[in-house]
């Protein structure tokens, strides 16, 4: 299923349109120094087509590799840890001069920033070799891609600065943040153009698998919608993609699902941009530094390919684990128990019988995909893999379909057909009438280690939060007796946002005061 022409192409000719400062550097300094903003460089229709390439990857890494998965399984109680550089998420301590949180800002304003400096380049081309589609279908992948990392940024920190234009901001660094409504309503926007102007691939054509659709921008906006609680425009959207035909169910039955997969496989990298793939980071088998996954490095069993990776640095949760209905087939291709045998794994790999991650007596199978798909990167013993990392797959746009029928936004017999869909490829018995709570806890497991359900816990409101979060278990299995020792954090309303980093607080003092309407111009 890989297509490497597509995404994971070229990347040589992708040096002129990554230009990164250092990490310890403000994400205000992250504006391009070289000629790439040069609109002189596009004349002609390939150069514009490559344009985006790098934004699928390397202006991700850090939040990818460092800091999606603490936030969204440690601090939801879906992982624990006693790793010090992370605990603080597992026990609502953290702060400001948090490593991560400080790689979570610059990382996704990374993506904002490189975003922005295709856009602006590209909104400035005048070659009349460049065609109009192609211009605007690149348009539309870079705002997706920006519409998406601000669609993190806010679910993470809240109110935050609204920034299209790096050079303004370089100019003049102390700038206000904006409404909460107001930057859904900027990632709307740029969410309606990428729908308007990217590509329509409901034929799945080959040559541009991978990259935005119209598709994905209509799947990423029903998506939105469950946010901002317009029911009606989530499920008609998720509605359309459904009866589109772009995307199948890997695995599933009926005519919008693919019986050549299984759930296991769709975290195979022999399977990447599969049917079911929606929107994914795309990631090569590249040593250099950036162009690589490398969550395996962390979620691996220690010298799991024979490298310095495998920190095995998250276990799950005994609350995640009590989760599970007997019989899921996701268990298995999630989580590692003791005996466990997987064929597809370093040409067979048993769970060892000691495999204790963290306290947790399991490992994490989820994006853990063996030592003959990595490489290593930068002349250390660190390794990375090609498997893309999925942000929307077309699982979680069936249950973004149920939710939103069940919260009144369309027929609810069609959204509880879409939400048995995803139990009967887990191996589960249909439920006749889903409530909401089901569908909650369905998402927990379907996205379990696809670092959702932090976010999935917080927009259910401040009273389910933090009653949620504070009776979440997250102790550990005594080593010697296999007893459970039960550990609960109290959370309050200040936890469900993460607060700003202090350097960016400290070069922007503005952040400190009250937010501000965005001028939509």
């Amino acid at each position: 299923m890989k297509n490497v022409l597509n995404i994971k192409f070229i990347l040589a000719s992708l040096s002129i349109l990554l230009v990164f400062t250092s990490c310890s550097k403000d994400f205000l300094d992250l504006s391009p120094e070289d000629s790439f903003s040069d609109a002189t460089f596009f004349q002609t229709n390939d150069q514009v087509r490559v344009s985006t390439n790098a934004l699928y990857s390397v202006p991700w890494f850090n939040f990818n590799s460092d800091t999606m998965w603490v936030i969204g399984e440690l601090s939801s109680g879906n992982g624990r840890t006693w790793d010090p550089r992370n605990a603080d998420f597992t026990n609502f301590a953290v702060n400001g001069n948090n490593a991560q949180i400080i790689r979570t800002w610059e990382s996704l304003y990374a993506v904002v920033a490189q975003a922005n400096s295709v856009i602006n380049a590209l909104s400035n081309v005048t070659s009349t070799e460049v065609s109009e589609d192609v211009l605007n279908n690149a348009l539309g992948e870079a705002r997706f891609i920006r519409a998406t990392a601000y669609f993190y940024l806010v679910r993470i920190f809240g109110s935050i600065p609204i920034i299209e234009n790096n050079t303004d901001v370089v100019l003049n660094p102390v700038i206000p943040r904006h409404l909460v409504s107001d930057i859904y309503r900027f990632i709307e926007l740029d969410l309606q153009f990428a729908i308007e102007n990217c590509h329509d691939r409901t034929q799945r054509n080959s040559v541009e698998i991978g990259r935005v659709s119209s598709g994905t921008a209509k799947a990423m906006l029903s998506k939105v919608y469950l946010y901002t609680e317009d029911y009606n425009s989530s499920y008609q959207l998720a509605d359309e993609v459904i009866n589109s035909g772009e995307f199948l169910l890997y695995g599933g039955d009926g005519v919008d699902g693919d019986p050549s997969g299984s759930y296991l496989d769709l975290f195979k990298p022999e399977n990447d941009n599969n049917p079911e793939s929606i929107f994914a980071l795309q990631w090569t088998t590249s040593s250099r530094f950036g162009e690589g996954n490398g969550i395996q490095s962390i979620f691996a069993p220690s010298g799991f390919t024979g490298g310095g990776d495998g920190f095995s640095a998250i276990g799950p949760s005994p609350d995640l684990l009590s989760a599970y209905e007997d019989g899921d087939l996701r268990f298995y291709a999630t989580l590692m128990e003791r005996g466990a045998f997987y064929p597809d794994l370093n040409g067979g790999y048993t769970v060892p019988d000691g495999i204790d991650f963290q306290g947790s007596q399991h490992g994490i199978k989820k994006y853990v995909v063996g030592s003959d798909d990595a490489t290593g990167r930068d002349d250390s013993n660190n390794t990375t893999t090609s498997n893309n990392t999925y942000i929307l797959r077309y699982g979680e746009l069936l249950l973004i379909h149920a939710e939103a029928a069940l919260n009144g936004g369309g027929p609810e017999a069609q959204g509880i057909a879409s939400f048995n869909k995803i139990r009967r490829r887990a191996g589960l018995v249909e439920i006749a009438s889903p409530t909401l709570e089901d569908v909650f806890e369905e998402r927990r497991i379907e996205l379990a280690f696809e670092f959702e359900f932090w976010y999935d816990i917080v927009r259910r409101g401040s009273d389910f939060a933090i009653n949620y979060l504070s009776n979440t278990d997250r102790g550990t299995f005594n080593s010697d007796t296999g007893e459970l020792q039960s550990e609960f954090f109290q959370a309050t309303t200040d936890d469900l946002l993460f607060p700003y980093p202090t350097i960016e607080t400290q070069n922007n003092p503005a952040l400190l005061e009250a937010p501000e309407p965005y001028n939509f111009n």
